[in-house]
Formats: structure tokens, sequence, C-alpha cells
């Protein structure tokens, strides 16, 4: 793709790909409507959410994003690839390369039934087994989509998280692009996961993508959710927004790997509506970024609908703030959720837990428990927990816990007793911690994760 001498591209830009001016503007929000050839609802959808944006003050809780300046952002990059590619072969040489060596192409072959790859701002891979096309599931790009199936994406983009429901959700609805889209029909069970992967690689770069997905009545689908991206002295943004609908007796699991590099800003929004007999499981792993804030959040509307939420959060290094939780909300009687968070705090890391568990009022014979568990390495490092419980109806069952603990020097000796290295002994501990969330996650994944969790916790990073 030429370089464009406009609004769209610098003068000092010598790369072939095209890229937006760095800053938010109104011209920005329209130059990749343009680009992505959009509806003029969808524009229109996009100029509300910037003027809500604009109009919302920065949130004055949780960690300090005062050094987060929107004005040194570039919010849209094309990169040098065919979009929605259904052959590696046909992805740019480079971009492959990227995603060969995080093993995304090998997992493909092995695991799962379709995968989409985002670089930068768009997807530039999407492909899903021939057995599934066949049963009627749509697994696209979020752009794709919106061009292909234009009456299913209208009638649920936007309906679980409003722009209006914070400044990163208006954020995203301006700027989004790329993302997953995925339709499960009535009653097909898919038992092999999907999967969505994204990378950042440019620096001062916002991605910003967009996942909606619909499982309808008798439906099953897991997804999986991975990102990385190297190193870079300056900050990079990652504003995701993920809408999941569960309808009558469907099921939902949906995995996260975040494993960002310490220079990013992860502030997301992601919430399922569960409707009657649903089940949204939601387990979500942060690894990675200098600070995030993600409190994936289940609506459940429907009678007997149910919900599960297992986060992990590591916060390896000075000045990373891991802000992470989850939140449940009764809307229909006899429902259920769970909510366990574990978090390990390190080398002067923080890891503060916001978990919020609401019973409406006439929702009754709910049952709701929230748990946080966490574990403080040294005495550099802090562990916050936040619970909060709203309860209107007093026929329901919600009860709380929360644990904070250091890796106890007791135990550590008498696995160094037994001729077990300091730092194995700190390890088996640390594994011991999350088994639990490790044993939710399928098996090549699992292994992931312990691998990840190690190199944050001692200190090793991506870098380009």
């Amino acid at each position: 793709m030429q370089k464009k001498d406009c609004f769209s591209c610098s003068n000092s830009c010598k790369r072939q790909d095209f890229r937006i001016k760095r800053g938010l503007h109104e011209q920005t929000i329209k130059e990749i409507s343009v680009q992505k050839n959009e509806p003029a609802w969808m524009l229109e959808y996009r100029l509300k959410a910037y003027k809500f944006f604009k109009a919302k003050k920065m949130q004055n809780w949780g960690p300090d994003l005062s050094r987060l300046k929107f004005d040194d952002i570039c919010f849209y990059l094309k990169p040098i690839s065919d979009l929605n590619a259904k052959s590696w072969n046909d992805v740019s040489k480079n971009i492959k390369k990227t995603f060969d060596n995080l093993g995304i192409i090998k997992n493909e072959k092995r695991y799962l039934a379709g995968l989409g790859a985002q670089y930068e701002s768009e997807v530039v891979y999407h492909n899903l087994k021939k057995e599934w096309t066949e049963k009627g599931i749509i697994f696209l790009s979020t752009d794709q989509a919106l061009k292909e199936y234009p009456e299913l994406f209208k009638k649920y983009f936007g309906t679980v998280v409003s722009f209006k429901d914070n400044k990163f959700s208006a954020l995203n609805s301006s700027v989004w692009s790329g993302g997953t889209f995925i339709y499960v029909p009535k009653n097909v069970k898919i038992d092999i996961p999907l999967q969505a992967y994204y990378r950042i690689n440019e620096q001062n770069l916002g991605q910003f993508e967009r996942t909606l997905i619909i499982a309808d009545e008798g439906a099953q689908v897991s997804y999986i959710e991975g990102c990385t991206a190297p190193n870079y002295s300056t900050n990079s943004l990652h504003s995701a927004v993920v809408e999941i609908i569960a309808k009558k007796n469907s099921k939902v699991k949906y995995y996260t790997v975040q494993n960002w590099s310490k220079n990013i800003y992860n502030l997301v929004t992601k919430r399922a509506l569960a409707e009657t007999n649903s089940t949204v499981e939601w387990i979500d792993a942060n690894i990675g970024s200098g600070i995030t804030m993600k409190y994936p959040s289940v609506i459940l509307s429907g009678k007997n609908a149910n919900t599960s939420v297992l986060s992990l959060a590591i916060s390896g290094f000075k000045g990373q703030i891991q802000d992470s939780g989850a939140k449940a909300i009764h809307l229909a009687s006899d429902t259920t959720s769970k909510i366990i968070s574990k978090s390990i705090s390190s080398n002067g890391g923080v890891c503060s837990f916001r978990g919020k568990v609401k019973v409406c009022k006439n929702a009754k014979n709910c049952k709701a428990f929230m748990e946080c568990d966490s574990l403080i390495t040294d005495n550099l490092s802090k562990a916050d927990a936040y619970p909060f419980l709203d309860v209107a109806e007093l026929d329901s069952d919600v009860g709380h816990e929360a644990r904070v603990s250091k890796i106890a020097d007791e135990q550590i000796f008498y696995l160094m007793s037994r001729g077990i290295s300091f730092k194995d002994a700190q390890s088996l501990i640390i594994n011991g911690f999350i088994e639990s969330f490790v044993k939710n996650l399928p098996q090549e994944y699992a292994i992931e994760i312990n691998r990840l969790v190690e190199m944050e916790l001692a200190g090793e990073q991506d870098v380009k």
C-alpha cells in the first residue's frame, strides 16, 4: 500500500503502510471510516462516541493515568499485508514470521477450530475450518462481519457495552478497528476452541479491537484470546471492548491470556449478558502491561443463568499495576455467580482486586460467592482488595473471602532442606498457589501460563 500525503500520513513516514497522524480529532474518525468503507450509520455512531469521549472526564480512582497522552498516540495503522487472508501464504512475510515465532501458526494446526490474527490495527488472517463453516458458524473479523452480515451485526453491536459506559468504551467506539465476530447458530456446539491473537508491534500505537460473540439458543462455544507486544521506551495503548451474548440454554467459555509488554496501558471493557439457563465462564490471565484496568462483568438477566469468573494477575516489576477483578449483576431469580481472583505481587509490583456482586430487588434465591487470594513475594510489593457487595434482595446467599499472605520463610527453608534451590522452592510454592487457575485451562495453554508466570516474576520481558 502506497504512502499517502494527506492528513493520514506524516511526511517522515518511510514505510509503505497507511497510518493516521498522531492525536485524536474528528478528522481521525472520519478517515478511519473512509479507509474501511463503512456504512453511514457506523460513522455516525463513531462521531457520537467521540463527542461523549471528549466530554467525559478521566476517572479519578484506580491507577494514575496522567502519563497517558492521547496526542502522542497513532490511532490507526494499516500494516503492509492482505487483510483477512485465509491462507498464511497470503500474509506479509515479516508479519507471518512474527506469528510463527509466537507459535500461533502451529497452535492453529494442532488445537483450534479457527484462528484470527490481528497486527496493529487490522486483522491480517482469519480462517475457520470447513467442518464448522458447514454448520453455519460465523467466525470473521468484526470489520468483515459489518460488511457481510450487516443486519445481524447492527442487531447486537453496542447492546451490551454502550459507548456511554465509560471514557475508554467511548474511545474504542470512536476508533475501533479489527477484532473478532462469532455467531454460533441454535443448538450448534463447537467443542474445539476458536482463537484470536493480537499483536502491537509499533511504539506509540493504539489498538482498539472490537469483539462480539453471540451464542444462540442451545449453542456452545469456547474462545481464546492472546496478546503480546515488544518492549519500547515509550507508551502504547490497548483499549478493547468485548461483548458476549449467551442466549437461552447456551454456554460460552472465554479465555484471555494477556502478556503485553511493560510500556502498554491495557484499559479494556469486557461484558457478557447471560439469558435464561445459560452459562458464561470467564478465565482471565493478566501477566503483562505496565498498567492494566480490567473487570470482566456478567449480567445475569435470565432465570437460572450462572457464571464463574476465575482471574489471575501477576505484577512482577516496580511500577507495574494490575488493577483487575470482576463483576456479577444478578437481575433474575435463581441465578448463581462465583468470582475467584488470585494475584502475585513481586519485585515492587502492585496488584489491586476490585470485585462487585449486585443482587437486584426481586431477584430471589440468588447465590453469589467472591474470593480474593493474594500472594506477596517480598517486602517491596503490595496487594489491595476492594470488594463490594450490593444486595437489595433478602432472599439471597452472598459470601466473600479475602486473604493476603507472604511466602513463608519456613516453607522455603523446608524445601531447601530437601536439596531444592531457593529459586526452585519459590517456583514450587507459586505453582501451587496458581494451580486452581491453571487446571481450568486447556492443557497446551496451562503449560504456557506456567512459563509466562516464571518469566514475569524473573523480570524477563519481550524485546524487539
